[in-house]
């Protein structure tokens, strides 16, 4: 699988990650498409207090993250997407453990970041 597809796959969950963000705030019965029952909820992890850094949104963070690796691939700059690569996989197994153990619940939309993050690592090897 290219770099590309992944950032770009990346990007697109990173949007609706953030589009779900959004939607919890105006609306707080908001019901995102990849919440089950309360132990499976995008929502929850998007509303906790782990999804922003330093109060930046990590769905925005990973929105530009996925663009910046897409424009690095297309200018074949290999070694700074896999240090890139490095920190999201560092920052895809806090967060991972985050929801996890700290919130105790799956977000599926995460669950694929952090596999994106894993996949980008192995292919920039």
């Amino acid at each position: 699988m290219s770099i590309q597809i992944l950032a770009v796959l990346g990007f697109l969950l990173s949007v609706y990650a953030f589009k779900t963000e959004q939607n919890i705030k105006k609306h707080k019965k908001y019901k995102a498409l990849c919440d089950f029952n309360k132990e499976v909820s995008c929502s929850k992890t998007f509303s906790s207090k782990y999804s922003h850094v330093a109060g930046f949104s990590n769905s925005l963070a990973g929105i530009f993250f996925y663009i910046l690796i897409f424009v690095l691939a297309a200018f074949n700059f290999q070694n700074y997407i896999f240090y890139l690569a490095v920190l999201s996989f560092l920052g895809s197994i806090y967060l991972a453990y985050l929801s996890f153990f700290k919130l105790k619940n799956f977000c599926l939309i995460c669950t694929f970041i952090y596999l994106i993050n894993i996949l980008l690592l192995i292919v920039s090897l």
